[in-house]
Order: structure tokens, then C-alpha cells, then sequence
């Protein structure tokens, strides 16, 4: 399987997580437009179970180091595969809850505070698992990064627009789904190997843990986004029967688009997490939160009509993000 050993490599592994990851709901914020966001979720599940298997046959089949998909799978424990899995409907029912906070408050809100507070608990939990680089510049990166979180809630609400009951709402639910979203990479962590060129029998190589957290979110669709279907949080209940009625195959195609993208993500991550160390490699990944902030206010335009003072606002905000990545990279 191929594996990353030079730590530079590793940055740029995790710089392609924070495009992925920050760019995904792009294609939620395109099928939205057409059909409730609950029905692209089911392809956005798809598209990560399929990438998971590309990447698992092809990346995760090659060269001479570590072990092949098959084989990986055949000696796996089955508390590695089931832990895999668990991180799977863990990821499942707080990107649920982000998806419909980007579908209530828009992703330059949703996204700093859901997953600007995952960032906050992973690196906290995978550095108490895995004191992997300097605790004080990670720490203080992790900090400045909180710091824009706060700057960019500070702007969302100069929108007069924006102060309404269901935007309240839907920050609410991002601070839910940002504490479940800490949480679910250290799970998946567990279920791997420590040595990614010489994997400990019975765990997993992080191309089969890819798999199982694919499933994992597939499988739990059924209770946690039907649940979203009939009982919604936002907008309009819809049923299964609309998913095959409304859906077109362009539909389709972007959200299994959005649900490869992420899933390409986390596979770099996940990769790059043996070089980087976890806490690091995370960290770094959702600095995602960065680029959806970028998505949207100069593509989504959500911060259009903004009082005088909100730009110098969002610059502090970007500042804040850049500068805290850079002492997360150089934790290490």
C-alpha cells in the first residue's frame, strides 16, 4: 500500500484534507437548490463508500509496504473493524447535524463553529492518545484558531438579516455537531495501525479502516438521516419515495461528488496521520474550517449587505486561521 514517510509530504496530504473537507459542502449548497439537503445526503453516503473502495483497490493494493486491502481485511480483529465502523456512525450523525446547520445559518457560520470546535476536542483528544509535537505551539495555534471562530460568529451577527430565531438555531446545532465531530477521528485512530510499513496483526491499515468508517455512515443513514427525513429539523419532510421521484442523474452525481471529496480527504489524513502524528495531521485537515469560510463570503456571498466594520472583522478572522496553521505545522 502506498505510505507517506517524509514529513513535508505529509503537510501537503494535509493541505489537500483542508481543500477537500472545505470544499465538499459546495456541492450540498448546489443540490439544496434543486431537492432537500436529507435526499443528498443518501448519494453524499454513496460517494464515500465508493471512493473508500477505489482508494482501498488501487492506493491502498500497490507497492511493497504494509498490506493489501484483502489481506488487511482478512486479518483484521473484529474490534479493529467494529471500532472503524463506530467512528463511521459517530462522523454520521454530527456531519447530519453541520449539513443541517449549513442548510439553516449558510457555511461562513456553520463552519467555523461546528467544525472550528471539532478541531478543538480532536487535537486535544488525539494529542492526549498521541503527545505527537510541541504542545505550546500546537496548543496556540489551536487557540488562534478558536479566537477566529469567535471573530467570525462576531461578524455573522452584524447581519441584520441574520438575527432571526432560525439562525439561532442553526448555530446551536453547529456547537452540537462540532462537540460530536471531536470525538469521532480518535475512535477511528484506535482501529489502526501504530506503523503503517509494518501494521501490528489484527489492526488496520488506514485504507480498510476508510472502508469500515464509509459503512459506518452508510449503515447508519438508515436510523440517523431518515430521522432527519420525517422528523425535519429544517425545512419540509420528505420520504424515500422523493429520493427516486425527484432525483436526476445530475443530482446524483453531486452528491456522490461531495461524499468522494470528503472521503478523498479523510483518506490523505488518515495517511498522513503516521508521519504528522494524529493531533497535527488533524488539526491541520480542519483548518477546512478556512476554506469554507473563504467559499463563503466570496462564492456564496453570505456576508453581502454587511455593515461598515464587518470586512475588517472577516480579515482579523482570516488572519487568526492562517496564523494558528502555520504554528500547527511548525508543532512538529
Amino acid at each position: 500500500m502506498y505510505v507517506v514517510e517524509i514529513y513535508s509530504l505529509a503537510i501537503v496530504m494535509c493541505f489537500v484534507t483542508m481543500l477537500a473537507w472545505g470544499s465538499w459542502a459546495n456541492t450540498q449548497k448546489l443540490a439544496s437548490q434543486k431537492w432537500p439537503f436529507q435526499l443528498f445526503y443518501w448519494d453524499y453516503s454513496i460517494g464515500m463508500v465508493l471512493i473508500g473502495l477505489i482508494l482501498a483497490f488501487t492506493m491502498g493494493s500497490t507497492g511493497e509496504s504494509g498490506r493489501s486491502f484483502i489481506a488487511d481485511l482478512q486479518q483484521a480483529d473484529s474490534s479493529a473493524l467494529g471500532t472503524a465502523f463506530l467512528s463511521g456512525a459517530v462522523f454520521n450523525i454530527s456531519n447530519i447535524l453541520l449539513v443541517i446547520a449549513i442548510d439553516i445559518a449558510g457555511m461562513a457560520v456553520a463552519f467555523p463553529l461546528g467544525v472550528g470546535l471539532a478541531l478543538v476536542i480532536g487535537v486535544g483528544t488525539n494529542y492526549i492518545s498521541n503527545p505527537d509535537g510541541n504542545p505550546i505551539l500546537l496548543f496556540a495555534g489551536v487557540a488562534l484558531i478558536v479566537l477566529a471562530m469567535i471573530l467570525n460568529a462576531t461578524a455573522y451577527k452584524r447581519l441584520p438579516s441574520k438575527g432571526n430565531k432560525n439562525v439561532n438555531k442553526g448555530i446551536i446545532i453547529s456547537v452540537i455537531a462540532g462537540v460530536l465531530m471531536g470525538f469521532f477521528y480518535p475512535i477511528i485512530v484506535r482501529s489502526m495501525a501504530t506503523d503503517f510499513v509494518l501494521p501490528e496483526t489484527g489492526l488496520l491499515t488506514p485504507y480498510t479502516a476508510l472502508v469500515l468508517f464509509a459503512i459506518g455512515v452508510f449503515v447508519s443513514n438508515f436510523l440517523f438521516n431518515t430521522i432527519a427525513m420525517y422528523k425535519p429539523v429544517s425545512g419540509e419532510k420528505t420520504t424515500y419515495n422523493e429520493y427516486f421521484k425527484l432525483g436526476t442523474p445530475k443530482l446524483h452525481f453531486i452528491g456522490i461528488l461531495g461524499g468522494s471529496i470528503w472521503g478523498i480527504g479523510m483518506l490523505f489524513n488518515v495517511v498522513a496521520s503516521d508521519t504528522a502524528g494524529p493531533a497535527i495531521s488533524y488539526g491541520l485537515g480542519q483548518g477546512a474550517t478556512l476554506i469554507a469560510a473563504l467559499w463563503g463570503v466570496f462564492v456564496w456571498k453570505e456576508f453581502k449587505g454587511a455593515p461598515k466594520g464587518t470586512n475588517s472583522i472577516l480579515v482579523l478572522m482570516f488572519a487568526a486561521f492562517i496564523l494558528g496553521l502555520g504554528l500547527i505545522i511548525a508543532a512538529k
